[in-house]
């Protein structure tokens, strides 16, 4: 989409009046993107989902509504047990046996259980959960893309829609069916650790992407072997709590309130104007799943919150799929009495509960909650409805069609092709925000060039968090990867000596140096952060490289904006490259010229501290940012 479009169609957005015509578009209406909703390939399955639903008994039926862990379960006989309609694997969550905790190992994990789920009366199959945010990220070996605040950089809803289909792909090699992605989150404060996993603080950018992601992992049909149901996240406003509410490493009297489980404190009127066009968007894409986030809006927790639960999602917006709770977010409800929690999620709306060992609880609890009225059989019956009709949809329960793995798919796993994709995108999400006296592009003939810095070879600081483990791999092995500094060497080849320290001294006699500074990995609630400045070690490598007296261009991956202080003066050029994921190869591409960095910024950048939070959607007045929204260099 051209940059001039894209602001034409970001203005109309947030234009209260088109918002409340978007949020009119239902089901059968054509969405604020122009995309006609798919919602309706779920209703297509209704007469289907109502002629097995007739045939459960109240403890098949809970089962369906019921998500462990599978580092949870207590036997996998307790899929059978109670009858199980999904599982899931958290942050981390594979083989217990490390030794397969690889390619083979998951495939063999997710299929045992997927046998366990067909042994059931009415063999209805699992879906089963993962976040694949950024590529397959809990699998050794699969193709790792740049987190999503690095793809909103690209303005390129053709490339995400690529990225997903890979990763859909590799999905499916492993046996998995569904994945929690895209988050559609637009964070309004850079302090929150998950502001990495939000295309954009602007809702305009989100509305564009937030499609694009849906229609890659579901494809033209949920039913192709190649796709995986989708799950838009955390509905709706977790970009935009309030810091009061919540924690911050490093700030006086904070709280154990993690920033996404804190408190969205605005009126309707913003809520829907910031946080809620992405929905619209993906309802209208088709998304069959949502999760509900852990935050609240004006004190009510959102799983326990039916107004936006069911009277605008399920009823204005037209959403036909199910909602699946956060990692035991039902809890919080009211943690002194967990039957209440439960009754009050499910009643307003929730279709399926995410959970770890208090499964069996669950289970007899809502039993009873029913056989007791208080939650009405008619709402178990639409949950599960819901449920089915997105199972027939994905063609898990097609009788010609194995919902067991195809291992033929294994083939192209994290294969040069898939990683070629990566790479794109990789290119087109950094941000040149600095090149003075046009140091880059380089010279692959230049003949000495020193690399510095935490993160030029360090893939775990280069994928961050969400990768192989919940909270990153900072020193762990990333395979298949590809760092900054390999990729800078193969660039060269032989023409250009590339020497390396860790703290850039050693860099007198070189032409020009490389440093690559940045954060490192973390996911939800360890990256929430009450100072965003660089770290000395990092001005330090800077400071070391600047006094050999050579051009310093500087690499920051960062997974927000950062507050640079000197480092944009001791820098002759600065590249933002975000989280770039495994392929360090298309940073090479635009340092040396074999791509121009077409990447613009998909965050106001802060110049200080004092300036956060600071956005286009809620601050338009504030003081002049560093950088604006839409920022970006090119050679």
């Amino acid at each position: 989409m051209p940059l001039s479009t894209f602001h034409t169609v970001r203005m109309a957005l947030l234009q209260p009046a088109v918002l409340m015509a978007c949020l009119a578009a239902t089901a059968s209406l054509v969405g604020c993107q122009g995309q006609v909703s798919q919602q309706k390939q779920f209703l297509a399955y209704d007469a289907q989902a109502k002629t097995i639903l007739a045939k459960m008994t109240l403890d098949e039926k809970i089962g369906q509504m019921m998500q462990p862990d599978q580092g949870s379960l207590k036997t996998p006989d307790d899929i059978e047990k109670y009858c199980l309609g999904s599982l899931l694997s958290g942050g981390g969550s594979g083989p217990k046996d490390k030794s397969k905790y690889n390619l083979a190992g998951w495939t063999d994990m997710v299929e045992s259980y997927q046998q366990h789920a067909l042994k059931t009366r009415l063999a209805i199959p699992l879906l089963y959960g993962i976040d694949a945010v950024h590529g397959h990220n809990n699998i050794p070996g699969a193709t790792i893309f740049p987190h999503n605040i690095g793809l909103g950089c690209t303005r390129d809803p053709e490339l995400v829609t690529k990225i997903e289909r890979v990763t859909a792909e590799e999905v499916r090699a492993t046996g998995i069916n569904w994945v929690f992605a895209p988050c559609i989150t637009v964070p309004q404060d850079e302090r929150w650790g998950r502001t990495f996993e939000g295309y954009s603080d602007d809702p305009a950018i989100v509305s564009l992407l937030a499609p694009a992601a849906v229609r890659g992992f579901q494809g033209d049909s949920l039913s192709d072997p190649l796709s995986v149901v989708a799950c838009c996240k955390h509905f709706v406003g977790d970009g935009g709590t309030s810091p009061g509410s919540a924690s911050l490493q490093g700030a006086e009297g904070a709280t154990n309130v993690r920033l996404d489980q804190g408190d969205t404190r605005v009126d309707e009127a913003t809520l829907r104007r910031i946080h809620l066009p992405g929905y619209i968007a993906a309802v209208n894409a088709g998304v069959g799943t949502i999760m509900p986030s852990y935050s609240s809006w004006n004190g009510l927790k959102m799983s326990a919150n039916k107004y936006l639960l069911t009277d605008v999602l399920k009823k204005e917006l037209g959403f036909e799929g199910f909602l699946i709770s956060d990692y035991n977010a039902v809890d919080q409800i009211n943690r002194a009495d967990f039957p209440a929690s439960i009754a009050t999620s499910i009643n307003a709306g929730m279709d399926m509960v995410m959970m770890t060992e208090k499964y069996p609880i669950f289970f007899q609890d809502l039993k009873d909650l029913v056989n007791a009225g208080t939650v009405p059989m008619s709402r178990i019956d639409d949950a599960v409805t819901r449920i089915l009709r997105v199972k027939l949809a994905a063609g898990l329960m097609d009788p010609n069609r194995s919902p067991l793995v195809d291992r033929k798919l294994q083939a192209s796993f994290g294969s040069p092709e898939h990683r070629a994709v990566a790479r794109q995108a990789v290119a087109e999400s950094l941000v040149l925000l600095k090149n003075s006296k046009n140091v880059l592009p380089l010279s692959k003939m230049t003949a000495h060039i020193h690399v510095a810095g935490r993160g030029a070879d360090n893939l775990g600081m280069q994928v961050g968090g969400w990768t192989v483990d919940w909270q990153g791999a900072m020193n762990r092995p990333i395979p298949g990867g590809t760092s900054i500094l390999t990729a800078i060497k193969s660039t060269v080849g032989n023409q250009a000596i590339v020497s390396y320290s860790l703290d850039g001294s050693g860099a007198a006699g070189a032409n020009v140096g490389i440093v690559v500074i940045g954060e490192a990995p973390y996911a939800e609630g360890a990256g929430d952060r009450a100072d965003l400045s660089i770290a000395d070690v990092d001005r330090t490598a800077i400071a070391n490289m600047k006094s050999a007296g050579i051009p310093v261009v500087v690499i920051l991956l960062s997974g927000r904006p950062m507050i640079l202080g000197d480092t944009l003066d001791q820098s002759d050029a600065l590249i933002a490259a975000w989280l770039p994921g495994s392929e360090g190869q298309g940073v090479a591409d635009i340092l040396f010229g074999d791509k121009k960095p077409t990447g613009k910024l998909s965050y106001l950048w802060p110049k200080t501290m004092d300036q956060i939070p600071v956005s286009a959607t809620t601050r338009p007045n504030a003081e002049a940012p560093l950088f604006p929204l839409g920022f970006g260099l090119t050679y």
